[in-house]
């Protein structure tokens, strides 16, 4: 028997396992089962682990990735909505965070109350091109360090991706208050130059060292050992792997219980990196995620949003939204509105990550949109979309055939699904060094 690498996801809803082949990158099983969240995650884990895995398999390591608990739960600060803040806020999402407040410009003691209010696992503080006035950024590494000061308990990580210049002094504040920091390269070293990894692979650190242990969602050191990655951050990995090795412009949506996640890698557009630059920089490489837009605990957020899109739902829509958001382990097999939920969920998601992000409240115009014209692969993942064998072609429909949106639809692509749930293990799998298995699991898609 093979050597065998079984990866997992544990998601909000359920875990998910591949068994993949050690030698060659093949896939021999894959086995999905409720998350235990009620006991304890190990158990849905090992569930799902042992149905993927072939009888008397030699399992020689089990690599995991996480949203379970909420997953990644992050706090921005920048100097000001429209250019730190937002590039801060884009590089956070390539993390595989939540975003659950974003702050700019001068906060006060109840803005950070509020911060603190939002719960957020890390906080990414950011501010300022590298050499420039750090006023603001030395302003709210003061504010953090005094409001963590008024609260007891455990202090929130702070990731420093800001003016380099203060990272001395930004680093003696936070860490005299007791906060734990990590300072990175800035994710915006100068105006349009958007530089997001140095901040992705802290938060995937502080992710792993602080926030899965702080989630209590296993009694087992195990879990903690295992988990290598948010969810979502290996799910990107895998996505820009897939691009890398074909070559084509690339869109992922990912409908689940919780969120609906839109992924894409695009050609940077030579137009776009001259004058015409986004003052943010420009994520080619990008990740969204619409936390109204899940089938089970928001399934009402699809109904409202849909009706805000002008979009038609069968009258009975709303009311199966309800039942579902009110009991999201709810498991039916009656497809029909499971499937009108997916699609709602994938066209509108689609839409806001082609019109880009509105940082800074809602009279603030969007920016960062994305042409999706040219892309050569759509795939679908999550949910119904792995157990419809139509699809494929729902998908192409919710999104392919968008032309009232405001935005360009994908015009000759191909549509697949990800039946198989290869994503995510070849993300964890690349991240652990492997990259030729990755590509091998992905050879099939």
């Amino acid at each position: 028997m093979s050597a065998v690498i079984v990866c997992v996801d544990v998601g909000s809803t359920y875990t998910k396992a591949a068994a993949v082949d050690a030698d060659t990158g093949g896939l021999l099983g894959a086995a999905s089962h409720p998350t235990t969240l009620a006991t304890d995650v190990m158990d849905g884990l090992r569930a799902a682990a042992d149905a993927a895995a072939p009888e008397g398999a030699d399992v020689i390591d089990t690599l995991v990735c996480s949203s379970a608990g909420g997953g990644l739960r992050l706090a921005v600060i920048g100097n000001e909505p429209l250019v730190t803040a937002r590039a801060a806020y884009r590089a956070g999402l390539s993390a595989g965070a939540r975003v659950v407040d974003v702050r700019a410009g001068r906060i006060g003691a109840g803005g950070f109350a509020d911060l603190a209010a939002a719960r957020p696992d890390v906080i990414l503080l950011a501010g300022g091109t590298d050499g420039g006035d750090d006023t603001a950024l030395l302003d709210h590494a003061a504010g953090l360090a005094a409001s963590a000061c008024e609260r007891r308990g455990p202090h929130t990580p702070v990731v420093f991706a800001g003016n380099q210049s203060a990272l001395d002094e930004v680093t003696g504040l936070l860490t005299a208050a007791g906060i734990p920091v990590t300072g990175v390269a800035n994710v915006l070293p100068r105006i349009g130059a958007l530089n997001p990894l140095p901040a992705r692979t802290a938060l995937r650190q502080v992710f792993l060292r602080h926030v899965i242990a702080g989630k209590h969602l296993s009694a087992s050191a195990d879990f903690t050992a295992m988990v290598k990655a948010a969810t979502p951050d290996a799910v990107l990995t895998g996505v820009e792997l897939l691009a890398d090795t074909t070559g084509a412009d690339l869109l992922v949506v990912d409908v689940g219980g919780a969120t609906t996640d839109v992924y894409s890698v695009l050609t940077p557009d030579a137009e776009l990196q001259g004058p015409r630059a986004d003052v943010a920089g420009t994520a080619w490489r990008s990740r969204t995620v619409e936390g109204d837009l899940g089938v089970r605990h928001t399934a009402v957020g699809i109904t409202e949003a849909a009706e805000e899109e002008d979009l038609p739902a069968s009258w009975t829509l709303p009311e199966a939204a309800r039942l579902r958001a009110a009991n999201p382990a709810l498991r039916t097999d009656d497809l029909a509105d499971d499937a009108e939920l997916t699609a709602l969920a994938a066209r509108i998601a689609v839409r806001r990550h082609a019109r880009g992000e509105r940082i800074g409240g809602p009279t603030e115009p969007l920016r960062g949109g994305k042409d999706l014209a040219a892309v050569g692969l759509v795939i679908g993942s999550g949910g119904i979309l792995r157990r419809d064998p139509g699809a494929a072609a729902l998908l192409r429909e919710a999104v392919g055939a968008d032309t009232s949106g405001g935005v360009r639809p994908p015009k000759d692509a191909r549509f697949a699904i990800d039946a198989d749930y290869r994503l995510a293990p070849a993300g964890l799998l690349a991240a652990a060094g492997r990259r030729d298995l990755a590509v091998r699991l992905l050879a099939d898609l």
